[in-house]
């Protein structure tokens, strides 16, 4: 295909263009000239680069630049970094060149953004290495983990240029880390928007469903809407509150949710959108004025005594403020409105960045959301400080805090203390001081004794009892919830294992020195492999213990001081087999293909149990440590779990054309009790599609039946057109495909 140079010239200059409108309301004087520096030099080091969409490259670093003017709100020096955050890693432009002609600032910020690209194009756990290398950039600079969070929005805006295994690799890794991350971090549209884009490719034909319902539904939707607003902006108006109210609609990805957690249809989802009440008043009215808004919202409807969440008052640990309150609409529907002021607004959309603009336009932070930010990055600072753990034991803990809904408690002084939902005693006592929590022996709540293990609620009041004598143990980590608890407690066993591996490393010098091998790092590696121990400091731990006989030592050669471990010969039928394998290398190619039922295929596979895959769902191999191909619908939790940690091991799976055998299939059903319902559910099941089942129960209770029915069935087809029939019987209200 012909390119038209010229044409593409003016395409780089308009979206530059439209960058600069983006950028203007935060540019100071000589920002215009800083910012087009950098676009070109950004333009001239990608000028012979393109993506796989065919287009110029330097469209990528101007669309992550205006991400990070127009959702994040960030300044000139992040729009600078956006621009050249890809120039050190790709092209002949050092750190030294972005510190000469930017400063020391944009040179640290894109030298975090490197750290984070030299590891990120590797795959296997490394994966999990690359994550930690993110997350440790919030102990630095935090504008490296907005930016990060911008690119690959827009890398997930650009997917379908994409392979299909890249394509759920990389949802899959938005859905592991960077969906929680942006929640946790405020971003709430661009969470929104991440988890939508990531089911997209995970979850194509369920997100297909819901756009188009909620495509279908959309002028009813508005309709209603409208209903709602217009008497309330009438006694807002009337009020003299600067309000502005309107209805915003829920992410498929949320309604999704909703679907699977109770179980329903789409049609039966109440709230497929939220009322916002965004009022323009001064920071210290702003209490006030947004109870005011509740008071006229509950006047005009009735709220749900049970759905009041006051975020005003103490805010949410990532600086969220807002009242939330569900009323009974028109119609009897439950409606969700949210109430808060514009700079709440600004900070519910853009999340931490608008905390930070101080960072660059010499804002200061002064209320109480801004000091609950501060509060959670200062515990992520000292949770980072650790760096010799295992990466994925790392981030699975550092995860465990970016969906957790919060409670807050009190110490005996009244000071307040911010805590996940579930939080334990013991969690508190690590939440005042590192040294209370290693010796706490118990505490009070509410003035009443209670164990280390008891779990808080909103409101407590909590007393912790230590003693001196008392230290962390294993059934600790068991015990706590938080992340901070978790790594001071595994820095304390640590210390504690270190010490005694000290004792056991004398005790292999001797046995060393007795066999007249030399105590050297080589030596200890054999040690280390042979035990099959994962690292030193667990063999000489071991040693101690009593876990490792160092007798078994008997078994290796000493040659020249050196260690050496005596391999047995092979018997004659395991010779053919390492041949055999060496003829394959042992690896199944990365650019391989699996046709389930093939007769043809090479490769050995079975269906993952956690899912349960029929031939036409969408599915993808994952080649397991034993080198069995498992098979799982793309969008089960576990695969996406695995993706994004090991993307290296994701085979393209697809099924063959051939017939195949009958596979089983969970339907789940709810609906009225009725004479007779079995009767009807067999006759469609048996008699009208002609399925074998294997097994049917029914539960009653109140007049509520619930039915689980296990069939064989051919394929996803079979089973849609299975579902739609049990779906015609009068009385059933709910029919589902339940993954195992």
């Amino acid at each position: 295909m012909e390119i038209n140079a010229a044409a593409e010239k003016q395409a780089i200059l308009k979206d530059y263009r439209q960058l600069l409108r983006l950028a203007q309301p935060r540019m100071e004087v000589g920002d215009d000239k800083r910012i087009r520096h950098a676009f070109e030099m950004a333009v001239e080091a990608h000028k012979n680069m393109r993506r796989k969409s065919g287009e110029p490259y330097i469209h990528h670093p101007i669309a992550v630049a205006k991400i990070v003017a127009e959702d994040m709100g960030l300044g000139t020096t992040s729009v600078i970094c956006a621009l050249l955050h890809d120039t050190v890693e790709d092209t002949e432009i050092s750190l030294e060149d972005i510190k000469k002609e930017f400063g020391a600032t944009a040179a640290k910020i894109i030298d975090g953004l490197t750290k984070i690209s030299k590891i990120s194009h590797q795959t296997e756990s490394i994966q999990a290495e690359n994550y930690r290398k993110i997350l440790l950039t919030l102990s630095d600079d935090i504008r490296v983990i907005l930016i990060k969070i911008a690119d690959r929005l827009h890398n997930m805006r650009t997917l379908d240029g994409q392979s299909r295994k890249n394509q759920l690799k990389i949802a899959s890794e938005t859905i592991y880390l960077y969906a929680p991350l942006s929640h946790r971090l405020g971003l709430y549209s661009i969470k929104g928007e991440l988890e939508d884009l990531a089911m997209k490719y995970t979850e194509t034909e369920k997100y297909k469903e819901i756009a188009s319902g909620l495509e279908s539904t959309k002028k009813d939707r508005t309709k209603y809407i409208n209903d709602f607003v217009k008497p309330l902006q009438q006694e807002m108006d009337k009020a003299g509150l600067k309000a502005s109210v309107f209805g915003r609609p829920k992410s498929i990805s949320s309604i999704w949710n909703k679907m699977r957690k109770k179980e329903v249809e789409f049609d039966d989802v109440y709230d497929k959108f939220a009322i916002r009440v965004i009022i323009d008043t001064p920071l210290e009215k702003e209490k006030e004025d947004c109870w005011r808004a509740y008071s006229i919202v509950t006047d005009k409807y009735s709220p749900s005594p049970t759905r009041l969440r006051d975020w005003i008052s103490h805010p949410k640990g990532n600086g969220y403020e807002s009242l939330h309150t569900t009323v009974m609409g028109p119609g009897g529907q439950w409606v969700e409105v949210q109430i808060r002021t514009k700079r709440m607004d600004e900070i519910a959309e853009k999340g931490l960045a608008a905390h930070f603009k101080y960072k660059e336009n010499k804002f200061k932070a002064q209320n109480s959301a801004e000091e609950a930010i501060e509060s959670w990055l200062m515990q992520v600072r000292e949770f980072l400080k650790n760096p010799d753990v295992n990466p994925i034991e790392f981030i699975n803990d550092f995860k465990l805090q970016l969906y957790q809904k919060e409670i807050y408690t009190f110490t005996p002084k009244g000071e307040l203390k911010v805590l996940p939902a579930g939080a334990t005693a013991l969690d508190f006592a690590y939440s005042i001081h590192t040294n209370v929590g290693d010796t706490t022996i118990g505490a009070k709540v509410n003035n009443k004794l209670v164990a280390i293990s008891h779990v808080l609620i909103n409101g407590d009041q909590v007393e912790i009892i230590t003693s001196r004598k008392q230290k962390p143990s294993e059934d600790w980590i068991n015990i706590v919830t938080t992340s901070r608890a978790k790594s001071k407690i595994k820095n304390s066993l640590r210390e504690e294992k270190r010490k005694i591996a000290e004792d056991g490393k004398e005790i292999v010098e001797r046995k060393l020195n007795q066999l007249k091998a030399n105590f050297t790092n080589d030596n200890i590696n054999v040690l280390v492999n042979f035990y099959k121990a994962p690292s030193s400091m667990d063999l000489f731990y071991g040693v101690v213990k009593g876990t490792v006989n160092l007798n078994e030592l008997k078994q290796l050669k000493v040659i020249g001081g050196n260690l050496e471990i005596v391999k047995p010969e092979k018997t004659a039928k395991q010779k053919e087999e390492y041949i055999e394998q060496e003829e394959n290398n042992g690896e199944i190619p990365k650019n391989a293909e699996l046709i389930i039922f093939d007769e043809a295929s090479k490769f050995p596979y079975e269906f993952a149990k956690c899912c349960a895959a029929i031939p036409g769902d969408d599915v993808i191999g994952f080649i397991s440590i034993n080198g069995v191909i498992k098979i799982h619908r793309t969008g089960c939790p576990n695969v996406v779990n695995l993706a994004s940690k090991y993307g290296g091991r994701i085979i393209k799976t697809r099924w063959t054309a051939n017939t195949t055998p009958a596979f089983l299939t969970t339907i789940k059903l709810i609906g009225l009790d009725d004479i007779g319902v079995i009767s009807k559910l067999t006759t469609i099941i048996s008699g009208d599609m002609k399925l074998n089942m294997q097994s049917i129960s029914i539960e009653t209770k109140d007049g509520v039946f619930e039915g689980i029915i296990k069939v064989f069935v051919k394929d996803n087809n079979q089973v849609n057109k299975l579902i739609s029939k049990l779906k015609s019987i009068g009385g059933i209200n709910s029919v589902i495909r339940e993954e195992i």
